[in-house]
């Protein structure tokens, strides 16, 4: 029987056994657990003696659309990737590496079941081809809803280093990104900007795929660790946003370098001219590239990957915040919240 031939099947029409013995097989060939999926719970190592754990959730129409106003459909492996991506990038801002995630998957009845067979398959594309070849999907949960919600947690092992706190930036460390900044902004502007997603070409189809499947530099992370940074965090919610977070807990300014930030800008040109949106908008308010923003030491030298973005100053009696060129600005960015 072809794949044309093939009857639809929905979760309504499985049995939770027959849905999890659909799921299982594509998540065995992560098998780093000293006890995965199968038991009341899972079991795994933690040589370091710590454990760093990090969780978050993407709920359909609200972090995601199965229909785009752009005519883009998110396939399972498109939502399975990210939720994975998102979380590796959590453990990644901490300089730990993933050993483990869990999964919980909440599916409305007429959720089709290649779909979530899909997200099984998307879950470990992004571990094997984002490099966090020691994290297992060690097990989860499936549960009945009236919306499509997907809840991963990552574990994560420090291997013996400290740490990296948002907290720890200091006056004259050299601030700096890893990873791309403002593409996952665009590509959501893409997406819900109106139909014609199939007539989009490479360089405005790459940022639709940066907003659908984020790429985090897993590399980074420890390896800011190891090049003894100061501060260290993942950018989901944007540059001001985040920034801000960081320059608070810290207790210091965040200077932003303008040319810096036009030099990303210049990037964004192509998306930002279909739209007609300001890209520095995108660079700055942006979330879910899900890079790394880290304050170094003057003196250190940048680890690969990351890039100089700007400088850390004192608060001067403040509470700290974000300036663009010495000029303080107001953060803004992604909002769970927000309306």
């Amino acid at each position: 029987m072809t794949e044309t031939q093939r009857r639809t099947i929905r979760v309504r029409e499985l049995s939770e056994a027959e849905l999890l013995a659909r799921i299982f097989p594509r998540l065995a060939v992560l098998g780093s657990a000293l006890l995965g999926p199968g038991d009341d719970a899972a079991v795994i190592a933690a040589p370091d003696g710590r454990v760093v754990v990090s969780t978050d959730t993407q709920t359909q129409d609200q972090d995601f659309r199965l229909v785009w106003p752009s005519g883009y459909r998110s396939s399972g492996q498109d939502v399975g990737w990210k939720a994975a991506a998102q979380n590796l990038s959590d453990i990644n801002a901490m300089g730990a590496v993933a050993t483990a995630m869990v999964v919980s998957l909440t599916l409305p009845d007429d959720t089709e079941a290649a779909w979530v067979e899909g997200l099984a398959d998307g879950l470990v594309d992004a571990v094997r081809s984002l490099g966090a070849t020691g994290c297992t999907v060690a097990g989860g949960d499936l549960g009945r809803g009236g919306e499509l919600s997907v809840t991963v947690t990552v574990l994560g092992s420090l291997e013996g280093r400290d740490p990296v706190l948002r907290s720890g930036a200091r006056p004259g460390d050299r601030l700096a990104v890893a990873g791309r900044v403002g593409d996952a902004a665009a590509g959501l502007a893409l997406l819900e900007h109106g139909p014609g997603h199939e007539t989009l070409g490479p360089d405005l189809a790459s940022v639709v795929a940066a907003h659908c499947r984020p790429w985090p530099p897993l590399a980074a992370g420890p390896a800011a660790a190891a090049a003894g940074a100061h501060a260290l965090m993942d950018l989901s919610d944007g540059l001001l946003k985040d920034g801000d977070r960081m320059a608070r807990a810290s207790g210091v300014v965040l200077d932003l370098d303008p040319a810096a930030l036009e030099e990303h800008a210049g990037r964004l040109a192509a998306p930002a001219a279909a739209v007609g949106a300001d890209p520095l908008a995108w660079v700055l308010g942006g979330g879910e590239d899900h890079g790394l923003l880290a304050a170094f030491p003057a003196a250190s030298q940048l680890p690969e990957g990351f890039a100089a973005i700007g400088s850390v100053l004192p608060a001067n009696g403040g509470t700290g915040g974000v300036a663009i060129g010495g000029r303080p600005v107001q953060p803004s960015g992604w909002d769970h919240f927000a309306r």
